[in-house]
Order: structure tokens, then C-alpha cells, then sequence
């Protein structure tokens, strides 16, 4: 390795036996801390939160130094997710009539519906799920999930529902 990289032998034995630096010592004894209040904080503070823990703890240290070396852990923030947009307004056109005028008492099964669309948070992304209740019996009779927010999913609900 010597030969290849054209450094005496001597010069690389006496570099290896060389004592860490002062501000390499003072590297790992912050590193050390700094996982520390990463693993208190359930692995989700960034740089910016261990640096504030660092100071309240006494430490004289610079955020950059904090990232630099969090960088060196391989350790970062856990990132939440991001909102969801919502669903846009829509045509006045396309909206459907109240034929039900909030009349939720029912005499018979089978004879009125109410559906619901909504969006649920997953690990893999967001789900979009669609519900059909009978007023009768309060009970789910129809159900679709779907990956993307389509008319497809409300319509194999209500399908469902009609089996």
C-alpha cells in the first residue's frame, strides 16, 4: 500500500501510532451524547432539536458541528408525513340533491343508504376508503378501498352493497 500510494513506510507507522487530536476526542464524546438524546427523543429529533439538548446539557457546540457529525452516525429525523391536500370543490352542477333531509329514522330495512368517502394515513401512502350503511340497522353493507381517490372505488362499494 505504501509503494502504491508513494508514502514511506515510516511516515505511515508513525501516523498510525499518532493519539487522536483534541477536537477529535471531543468529536466522539459529543457523538456519544448526541445518540443518546437521539435515542431519548424515540429517534426523531433532527440536528436542530439535539443541538437545543446539547446546550440545555452544558455543551458549547454549533449546529453545523451537531449535523456534521450526526451525518457521521448516519442517524437523521424521522420525517413525518405530509398532509393531504384534500379534494377540490368541485362543479355546483355535479352535486347531488338531499333527498334524505336528514330523516334517520327508518321503519324497514333495505329501503334507505348513506355513504361516506374518506382518506386513512398508511405507511405505504394514503388509502381511500368508501362506506355504504343502512340506516335500518346501522350496519355496513358495502365497503371499497382504493389506493387512488376514483370513482371506481365508490362505485364497487355500492355494487357491494347491492349483492
Amino acid at each position: 500500500m505504501c509503494r502504491l500510494l508513494e508514502v514511506h513506510r515510516s511516515g505511515f507507522y508513525s501516523w498510525q501510532k499518532q493519539p487522536l487530536s483534541p477536537r477529535a476526542r471531543e468529536d466522539r464524546r459529543l457523538q456519544t451524547k448526541i445518540r443518546q438524546f437521539w435515542m431519548e427523543s424515540g429517534c426523531n429529533y433532527g440536528y436542530r432539536n439535539i443541538t437545543l439538548d446539547l446546550k440545555d446539557d452544558g455543551e458549547r457546540c454549533g449546529k453545523n458541528r451537531v449535523l456534521r457529525l450526526m451525518r457521521g452516525l448516519n442517524i437523521a429525523s424521522h420525517r413525518r408525513y405530509r398532509r393531504h391536500k384534500g379534494f377540490a370543490g368541485g362543479d355546483l352542477h355535479c352535486v347531488a340533491e338531499n333527498r334524505l333531509d336528514r330523516q334517520f329514522e327508518i321503519a324497514a330495512p333495505n329501503i334507505r343508504c348513506v355513504t361516506d368517502f374518506t382518506y386513512v394515513r398508511t405507511q405505504e401512502g394514503w388509502l381511500y376508503a368508501t362506506v355504504v350503511m343502512d340506516l335500518f340497522s346501522r350496519r355496513v353493507i358495502g365497503w371499497g378501498l382504493s389506493s387512488r381517490a376514483t370513482s371506481e372505488a365508490v362505485m364497487d362499494a355500492l355494487l357491494m352493497a347491492s349483492w
